[in-house]
């Protein structure tokens, strides 16, 4: 859906990892990733060679299975999919965004009750040390965590905002889009501009999201692949 010169978003992790996030690049040739306890996110050229995908198999190791996102090219031989959703790419077109005033920052320290948030409502990834990709919000009652979202691949002008899960007791309530946009109003208010992602079959979701004021940019797809266990030989 793009044409001309590449934008930054067609490719965010690599803008990320080489733009405000590359304080936690670990590279190897030209593919760069998070570290495995921070995202799992990864980058790799818009045209891979297959030094590139040497260089990812040696990175992530034999055996491992590693994300793809954005990638729309083949594999090598030897290459496994073991996961593909097709999914939207979606950006701030006329958001109304405000700060809220029931939400309060995370920090380390409610790590563990995100990770138990999470785990119960499975928005995607959330790791020990996710929340150091940028600013989480939540929402407590009676003390305990019930709504949160936050901040995660950051390339360059724009920052994605993720993790939006609500607990099933308190869903219904409006606290998500509460926090999006108060998530939302951080970034608007460091000059950037919010987008977000999910899956092309999540109607719901896309239509919250369209509704508040975000528009589709792009279709894409959350790819993952198994790195062969053993690598072809090299053709001198």
């Amino acid at each position: 859906m793009t044409a001309g010169a590449p934008h930054v978003l067609d490719n965010p992790a690599l803008a990320s990892l080489t733009g405000p996030h590359a304080h936690f690049a670990e590279k190897r040739g030209r593919v760069l990733r998070y570290p495995v306890d921070v995202s799992p996110w990864l980058a790799l050229p818009d045209a891979p060679d297959a030094g590139d995908w040497a260089d990812l198999a040696a990175l992530a190791g034999p055996g491992a299975e590693v994300p793809l996102t954005a990638y729309a090219g083949q594999l090598p031989e030897g290459w496994e999919i073991t996961f593909h959703v097709e999914g939207v790419q979606l950006v701030d077109d006329g958001l109304t965004t405000a700060p809220d005033p029931e939400a309060v920052r995370l920090g380390p320290a409610d790590v563990p009750e995100i990770l138990d948030l999470i785990e119960r409502t499975r928005p995607g990834p959330f790791l020990p040390r996710t929340i150091e990709m940028g600013t989480y919000l939540g929402i407590r009652r009676d003390g305990a965590l019930v709504a949160m979202a936050g901040e995660r691949l950051h390339p360059p002008g724009w920052t994605e905002i993720s993790a939006v899960c609500t607990d099933a007791a308190v869903r219904g309530q409006g606290l998500a889009t509460r926090l999006i946009l108060a998530v939302a109003h951080g970034i608007r208010e460091r000059g950037e501009t919010p987008f977000l992602h999910t899956g092309a079959k999540n109607t719901g979701a896309i239509r919250l999201y369209e509704s508040l004021g975000f528009r589709l940019r792009r279709t894409t797809a959350f790819l993952a692949a198994r790195v062969p266990e053993r690598l072809p030989e090299a053709v001198s």
